[in-house]
């Protein structure tokens, strides 16, 4: 927020403290009304932009598994260790760039920030297109990396400024749909299009990556158009709606808050952080394996015939597992439970990987698909959310989602090397590195409800009494979010 922004921000919010919540001047039900509306309005212009910029990260993040068996490998005499290379350049940038890309949030301006690196990120998409050789196919692959690692904990952080703690879960299981939903549209539009070629001089799997980089640029662009800054900049909202907004988020704080070290510091000192990084390590490197062999494992199976079948049968995994994240989102709003939740829908995609690792009948593997993409795309909105929920003030929340994005995707690695060739047509390795994965995740974060627990069991017994009125996380009043 402007400077000069900060005097009329802390005054609005307290005229909506005073005006709108004093006792007999409006009815519950008239809150509740008011809050609804608000709500709709906030959701109905900002998580469409979102998802759409998630799905495009997605697609041009996985592209790389459609257009490997349609040709890519193939055209630019690449093995298998070289293709993992590439794949593992991609998340070691990814990485690199999500806590300075977070503090930089605000400097910038979401509104310029989040569709720029998307039409950055789409740009090199279509350079990809055009490699040649392993060392170009690297060298692109890091620099995607580098410019998409900013966007999904920038859009974290973003959501922070418009809705309260017990309203995120829902609101990024939506737009993370789009992630399950990027499987499905990704694997049409790879099939689709890649009938294009051999035209130009250019064969099929390049015109995947030409046109899917170039669709990707014009929503960025487009997005820069509607996306709001923040609440007092959202030209959608009335003055009043603006001050109800603020006065739910109580941003007096967040409008005053000055950049200090210690905060960073007390960000990546934190327990809690370090528990659901590493627990959604072990879940990305599951979902992020699932996303780039999924048509790899499909193709070896004997009831598909050819690449292009394989594009369309990886298509139906994804839309289930997009319907049960919304629900599990839902759900844990509704019961303000982020962990606990993980703790049922972990075992989905445990039974799964479980299963697929032993089975060699076909149709039981491909079955096996779907409880691996459900446990696997439910359980992320729920860590995603879970460590914003228990995170104050702006600057430890923003190091503290960095980082943890920063361990997870580190999964990349992982979800590069463990489906090598050589494990055809079973894959039965490489299913049981994330089987066990998957189990240390559960381990991870049964811990993490723990230790939560203990921490709410400690300021009720005023063992946190020093920091009441801070502000922050550590205020007896601030309640973890189990």
């Amino acid at each position: 927020m402007d400077e000069t922004m900060k005097p009329m921000a802390d005054e609005r919010v307290e005229n909506a403290k005073s005006d709108i919540y004093d006792e007999g001047l409006i009815s519950t039900a008239e809150e509740q009304r008011l809050t609804k509306r608000l709500l709709w309005k906030m959701d109905s212009r900002i998580l469409p932009i979102l998802a759409l910029l998630f799905l495009c990260s997605f697609i041009d993040r996985t592209n790389v598994g459609n257009v490997k068996i349609l040709g890519l490998q193939a055209s630019l005499r690449i093995t298998d260790h070289q293709f993992a290379i590439g794949l593992c350049a991609f998340y070691a940038t990814y990485i690199l760039s999500e806590i300075p890309s977070n503090l930089l949030l605000r400097t910038i301006s979401p509104r310029i920030w989040l569709p720029l690196l998307t039409a950055v990120w789409g740009t090199l998409t279509m350079c990809l297109g055009f490699t040649t050789n392993f060392a170009s196919f690297v060298a692109v692959r890091a620099l995607l990396g580098f410019v998409e690692g900013g966007l999904l904990p920038g859009m974290i952080l973003y959501l922070t400024a418009f809705y309260t703690r017990t309203e995120l879960a829902v609101r990024i299981g939506i737009f993370y749909t789009a992630a399950s939903l990027s499987g499905a549209f990704g694997g049409l539009l790879a099939r689709g299009l890649s009938a294009i070629g051999p035209a130009g001089g250019l064969e099929g799997w390049r015109w995947v990556l030409v046109i899917e980089g170039l669709l990707t640029v014009a929503c960025g662009l487009i997005c820069s158009i509607f996306l709001p800054n923040s609440i007092s900049s959202a030209r959608f909202l009335s003055p009043a709606q603006k001050d109800l907004a603020l006065s739910r988020l109580h941003s007096s704080a967040h409008a005053t808050e000055h950049f200090a070290w210690s905060e960073v510091r007390r960000g990546i000192l934190n327990v809690q952080v370090w528990l659901s990084a590493s627990s959604y390590f072990a879940i990305l490197s599951g979902l992020y394996s699932f996303g780039l062999f999924l048509p790899t494992i499909i193709n070896s199976l004997s009831f598909v015939h050819d690449a292009n079948a394989a594009q369309l049968w990886s298509v139906i995994p994804y839309a289930v597992a997009a319907f049960f994240t919304v629900c599990t989102a839902l759900l844990s709003d509704r019961l303000r439970l982020r962990g606990v939740i993980m703790l049922f829908t972990l075992p989905i995609a445990i039974i799964g990987y479980g299963v697929i690792s032993r089975s060699t009948n076909a149709k039981v593997q491909y079955g096996m698909t779907f409880l691996m993409a459900t446990g696997l795309y439910s359980s992320v909105p729920c860590v995603l959310v879970w460590n914003s929920n228990n995170s104050a003030g702006h600057y430890k929340r923003a190091t503290t989602s960095g980082l943890q994005l920063a361990v997870a995707n580190a999964g990349g690695f992982v979800a590069s090397f463990i489906y090598p060739g050589k494990e055809k047509p079973t894959f039965t390795r490489s299913h049981e590195i994330i089987l066990g994965l998957l189990c240390a995740s559960w381990l991870l974060v049964a811990a993490n409800v723990a230790w939560c627990a203990k921490i709410n069991r400690d300021k009720r017994r005023g063992r946190y009494a020093e920091f009441e009125g801070s502000g922050d996380d550590r205020d007896p009043e601030f309640k973890m979010v189990l």
